[in-house]
């Protein structure tokens, strides 16, 4: 039997290291597997978890065979017992109970508690993930590879993301007054190095915001549809007007990401050091769009955007460019084309959002 449990771990796709937000899905609220944690929890009993895989089966001895379907009430009394228990990759099933974990004692570990070393060491030795659950604290800790991830209680995390949503709220408000900005700006050929990095500044914080936030519905489960759906609303149409933004006035987006990505919180508050990366030049320089992100906002097809912004260099060319040059490019909607941006010229004047 246990020759096949190895052969099938060998065979199994789902035998890949799990990313943490899959991990976070696993265990989030109202999963059985989250049940059967908190029964373990509140029971004052303590666990060991492992998930299988190849490399598991060197890591531990002893114990029995249980082989059978995973159930959050069988996980809950083999918890009893002081060994580990071994779950199959995809979590459906519980292979081994009260075995011996065995990782190399010689591998770095920062817990104190017999229990938790065992566990990190594990995780670290099999690349595998590991639950280790506190009798004495009542807390549960995740360990996958070096990764390590305190599980909070559903209650403590429903209000965290709450608050955090509540910031993005007023982040985004921001964000939508900076936007209304730049429209102007746009138009009036006023637009500053300084102004851009304002724009791209807070979009990078919601993005930061929003991988938190979203980290916290996934680990909710059940509890965080609303808030879910609350996110959505908050978030709508910044990733497209990101993408735009970034069409118009940065040259290397690759560059532009790896920088973005490398910055924490307080890095991204330093707009001169944003401007001074992207652009090599003062905050106060004037630089004038490219035009995708206006243009995107009339029907033109993409094609046809894309011919314009080829046969000109910038928006305030394309507002100011002769008939006879845009019936060239784009054929007979010129009226119509020419309508929709005075449309959006006399809406960006008066303030409204487009």
């Amino acid at each position: 039997m246990e020759e096949e449990i190895k052969r099938g771990l060998m065979t199994e796709s789902i035998n890949k290291p799990l990313t943490k937000l899959e991990i976070l899905k696993k265990i989030s609220a109202g999963t059985e597997l989250r049940n059967a944690i908190n029964d373990i929890v509140h029971g004052r009993l303590g666990a060991l978890i492992v998930l299988a895989n190849q490399n598991v089966f060197d890591c531990f001895q002893g114990g029995f065979k249980v082989d059978c379907e995973f159930t959050q009430r069988r996980l809950v009394e083999l918890s009893k017992m002081d060994g580990a228990i071994i779950l199959s990759p995809d979590f459906k099933r519980i292979l081994y109970a009260n075995t011996l974990l065995t990782p190399d004692t010689s591998l770095p570990s920062y817990e104190t508690g017999i229990r938790h070393q065992a566990a990190e060491r594990t995780a670290n030795e099999t690349n595998s993930l590991v639950i280790a659950i506190s009798q004495r604290r009542g807390e549960t800790t995740i360990y996958n590879a070096n990764f390590k991830y305190l599980l909070q209680p559903t209650e403590d995390l429903l209000r965290r993301a709450t608050e955090n949503l509540q910031i993005l709220e007023k982040q985004r408000d921001i964000f939508n007054e900076l936007l209304t900005n730049l429209n102007i700006l746009e138009l009036t050929n006023l637009v500053s190095i300084g102004d851009v990095c304002k724009v791209l500044q807070r979009i990078e914080m919601m993005k930061k915001m929003i991988n938190i936030i979203n980290e916290q519905i996934i680990e909710l489960g059940e509890d965080g549809i609303i808030l879910r759906m609350r996110m959505r609303e908050v978030i709508r149409g910044i990733e497209k007007e990101d993408e735009f933004i970034i069409k118009d006035y940065i040259k290397n987006e690759e560059k532009f990401r790896e920088f973005f990505d490398s910055l924490n919180f307080e890095e991204i508050l330093d707009i001169e050091q944003i401007a001074e990366n992207l652009f090599n030049q003062a905050q106060d320089i004037i630089i004038n769009p490219i035009g995708y992100r206006l243009l995107s906002k009339t029907n033109l097809h993409q094609n046809e955007i894309e011919n314009l912004l080829i046969e000109f260099t910038q928006l305030d060319e394309i507002m100011n460019a002769e008939d006879e040059t845009l019936i060239r490019i784009i054929g007979a909607s010129v009226d119509k084309f020419k309508k929709e941006m005075s449309h959006i010229r006399e809406q960006i004047l008066i303030g409204r959002r487009i």
